[in-house]
């Protein structure tokens, strides 16, 4: 008898455990969606990618291009639109995420060869950044000191004349009938 209330203790402490672990998986993949904007944003060092993993396949399954802007994060999914900043010179560049990484560890982010030369960190090859989700659906406005121009809009009424297309076809028609 003692096994069997051995056994049922261990399963069920199995059970519970295994309960804890996908509270906490499911908790964490979808805490970066739950949480705002503002605590999205990320400060650390970046780096870029050398020329030559240019042609490489990413993890998102594109080819990596040296000339593209974007970069390798660990956590946002494929194809978020990231605001990437230099605070040392203020230079920002909006890439998109194409590839997982980096795994070194103390850095955030790989950035393209391109991009890394947009925010100026090419000289340096590690550099600190501002790393924030970049939300593309502000609405622009119209300004209220701009004046536009005033312009008509004619219709063409009172012509006698027939479309082309109807004199064409009134003249195949005929032509059809003989």
């Amino acid at each position: 008898m003692r096994n069997v209330d051995y056994l049922i203790c261990r399963n069920l402490s199995l059970m519970l455990s295994l309960r804890r672990v996908c509270m906490v998986i499911i908790i964490s993949h979808f805490s970066l969606f739950i949480t705002p904007s503002s605590a999205q944003t990320q400060k650390g060092k970046a780096s870029y990618y050398a020329l030559k993993f240019t042609g490489r396949k990413t993890a998102s399954g594109e080819r990596m291009h040296h000339d593209s802007l974007t970069c390798a994060h660990r956590t946002y999914p494929f194809g978020t639109m990231l605001k990437v900043t230099n605070p040392a010179n203020g230079k920002s560049v909006i890439v998109r995420v194409t590839d997982r990484g980096p795994y070194v560890k103390g850095r955030i982010i790989d950035l393209s060869a391109r991009a890394a030369r947009e925010i100026g960190i090419i000289a340096q090859g590690i550099a600190p950044v501002i790393v924030e989700r970049h939300h593309p659906a502000i609405i622009p406005f119209k300004p209220d000191d701009i004046e536009l121009p005033d312009f008509e809009i004619g219709t063409n009424e009172g012509s006698d004349a027939k479309p082309i297309w109807v004199a064409l076809k009134e003249e195949y028609l005929k032509q059809q009938g003989k």
